[in-house]
């Protein structure tokens, strides 16, 4: 058997990047797999039942959940992997962007949850993982927004898993460094010289790359597992040690 034979899964934001390759990945290993996304256009994952919902939206939320669950025979597995991206400093960010991301990143993670945990509490298997970013606890440069929000992920992900535990559902997250996603794609395409902004964005993680999206999507499936049944309230690194790695730059004499 495959590791998620007979489990049926939601992945938010799947339309592409981190959470296409997530869902993917779970059918790969035997799960059945709803992609909710705010569009799709021809990006739905191959395989995928790909229903569109705003997840700032309740009513939204809760209809698109009730056709994934109506669809697959329940829900087993939640990824909260939608989000959106902020630059800038608190000089830069409204009022606006202040409460655009957090509904986003933050609320839209709870109104996912929320909306699946009937169907949660009946499977012998629930799992959530929420998707974060290793900006919740290393200080980056013009990402205030997004780093709050990102701090929050961490924060929600543990008071939920100290509150369900009693249902039997097991909360956790992944927080990846920067990736090499259709985001970080853009950004690059729109700075002032993308090969120089690359070189940083490599040399700022200690294994001196991008983290690719696959490697993401396992660490995702490693806490989604049947088999990680003592894992909950954790928060794991996909970084290249960025987080917790401070090694020396090596300077070769002559150069």
């Amino acid at each position: 058997m495959a590791t998620f034979d007979n489990l049926s899964a939601v992945v938010t934001g799947g339309a592409s990047g981190i959470g296409a390759t997530i869902a993917s990945s779970l059918m790969k290993a035997g799960a059945r797999v709803a992609v909710l996304d705010i569009a799709f256009g021809e990006y739905a994952p191959a395989g995928a039942l790909a229903i569109e919902a705003d997840i700032r939206n309740s009513e939204a939320v809760r209809a698109a959940i009730e056709t994934a669950a109506s669809a697959h025979g329940g829900i087993d597995i939640v990824i909260n992997n939608a989000g959106v991206g902020a630059q800038g400093s608190i000089e830069d960010a409204t009022d606006e962007e202040w409460a655009r991301v957090l509904d986003i990143n933050v609320v839209g993670m709870a109104r996912v949850a929320r909306a699946a945990l009937p169907y949660l509490r009946c499977s012998e298997h629930a799992a959530i993982v929420n998707v974060g970013s290793i900006a919740a606890t290393v200080g980056l440069e013009q990402r205030a927004v997004y780093s709050a929000s990102k701090g929050a992920v961490v924060a929600l992900t543990r008071a939920m898993a100290v509150d369900h535990l009693k249902d039997g559902i097991r909360v956790n997250c992944v927080s990846p460094g920067t990736a090499n996603t259709p985001w970080i794609g853009r950004l690059l395409a729109n700075a002032a010289d993308p090969a120089a902004e690359l070189r940083q964005l490599q040399e700022r993680q200690p294994h001196g790359r991008l983290v690719e999206m696959d490697e993401i999507a396992e660490a995702v499936l490693y806490l989604a597992s049947p088999f990680a049944t003592s894992t909950t309230g954790v928060c794991l690194a996909v970084d290249g040690g960025m987080d917790s790695l401070r090694p020396r730059k090596v300077t070769v004499a002559g150069n």
